[in-house]
């Protein structure tokens, strides 16, 4: 069986990076990334299970990456090689046992929630991050059972999605798919728990101006759990900025209030606060920026239309941006980290709600399956990344690759 396996070759590695000046992906076939025979991984314990991928995506974390722009920050919490691929949604052939306990049988579905927290290491007792339910936060990343790795798709011990060899995944991690949702459906829950948690994390308060700078997967989902999630307890405004015609459409109909061009979101944003402009700035600004592209210039036009005392949640991934904070000093902003999931605060009755048991339900309210514009055969590799690293252009969102032995891609 084959997989996509990510090696440690420092050649490779900048030749990758020197390609992807032309276009992100670009790097795929000349990278440290290999088209490998490979063997489905070892359970590392009775509470693991084997999960054979249907679907995986391609996220721009992945493309970091493929790209050699990943920040140096995550070194000592990666093991090579690793088979990427944590947007998953596999079939279980001979059943397992879900987060909640709950056994699923031979054939079952389930998508993978990756982070690698203290449950999947077996650490007991658990880091005061893992035991607040915070399991993107763990601080044991590189040790207990398994060889360092934030997430599954990023530890050599765990398989990725990327493989046709299969993954295995902790009982912790393991979510049953509702029998409605097509396959589709299943493998956008993942970026969707990010969106979800991201949204939760702005601290919106009734009336807001929320701007949203960027329309890709993570912020499309971003918008729908604003529209969705925060939007009927606080009936905050929401301007979007979407550089592509069909990621203005889909902004739109997904509950944006006002959807822009991003050279005129600063304006658009002016307009809905009533703020002035000094020095290329605004005096005022929306009350929460969700900056979900994570480069030099989202961040500073983040910093830019953000209202003193506001709060700039940075959702996409930043790498090595250069940034003036200036201004985070002299307004007073706050600068918000969102990654990843665990369980949100204040989500249900009882309090507390897992982040991708949201994910799900708003995966089906919002029609969010249908982000999904393309799907490749694993051995179409380079043709995928370089459709997910040109996505926004060619009229796509969520590039996937597809291990049910179709031909592609499907559009």
């Amino acid at each position: 069986m084959k997989a996509l396996v990510f090696e440690r070759n420092l050649p490779r590695f900048a030749a990758s990076r020197v390609a992807s000046v032309f276009g992100s992906g670009r790097g795929a076939g000349i990278g440290p990334l290999q088209f490998l025979d490979a063997l489905p991984p070892e359970v590392p314990g009775d509470d693991w299970f084997h999960l054979r991928p249907l679907l995986s995506g391609i996220c721009g974390s992945d493309l970091a990456t493929l790209d050699g722009r990943s920040s140096r920050y995550f070194e000592d919490i990666v093991s090579f090689p690793f088979i990427p691929g944590h947007e998953v949604v596999g079939v279980l052939d001979d059943g397992g046992v879900d987060h909640a306990g709950t056994a699923l049988p031979p054939g079952a579905r389930a998508v993978v929630e990756p982070v690698l927290g203290c449950a999947p290491r077996h650490i007991q007792p658990p880091c005061p991050q893992c035991g607040a339910g915070h399991y993107g936060l763990c601080e044991y990343l590189a040790f207990g059972d398994l060889s360092p790795g934030l997430q599954t798709g990023f530890c050599a011990d765990t398989g990725g999605g990327w493989s046709a060899a299969g993954l295995v995944a902790h009982t912790s991690q393991l979510h049953s798919v509702p029998e409605q949702f097509t396959d589709e459906d299943a493998v956008i829950v993942e970026p969707t728990a990010c969106a979800v948690h991201a949204a939760l994390s702005g601290g919106i308060e009734p009336d807001d101006t929320v701007a949203v700078v960027g329309a890709g997967t993570l912020g499309l989902a971003t918008i729908a759990a604003l529209h969705h999630l925060v939007r009927p307890t606080t009936a905050c405004t929401v301007v979007a900025g979407a550089k592509h015609p069909h990621q203005r459409r889909v902004a739109e109909s997904l509950g944006a209030d006002t959807v822009v061009p991003p050279d005129q979101l600063a304006r658009a944003v002016r307009r809905q606060a009533g703020s002035l402009v000094l020095a290329g700035r605004l005096t005022g600004g929306a009350d929460v920026v969700f900056d979900c592209v994570g480069s030099s210039e989202s961040l500073t036009q983040s910093l830019a239309m953000v209202r003193p005392r506001g709060r700039v949640v940075v959702v996409g991934m930043p790498a090595k941006v250069s940034v003036d904070l200036a201004p985070l000093w002299h307004r007073e902003l706050t600068l918000i980290g969102a990654y990843a999931y665990g369980t949100e605060s204040g989500a249900s009755p009882t309090g507390e709600r897992r982040t991708f048991e949201m994910a799900i339900d708003l995966v089906a309210e919002a029609d969010l399956g249908s982000l999904v514009s393309a799907a490749y055969p694993l051995d179409r590799y380079e043709e995928a990344i370089v459709h997910a690293g040109a996505a926004g252009r060619r009229g796509a969102v969520k590039v996937v690759f597809d291990l049910r032995h179709r031909k592609g891609p499907k559009r």
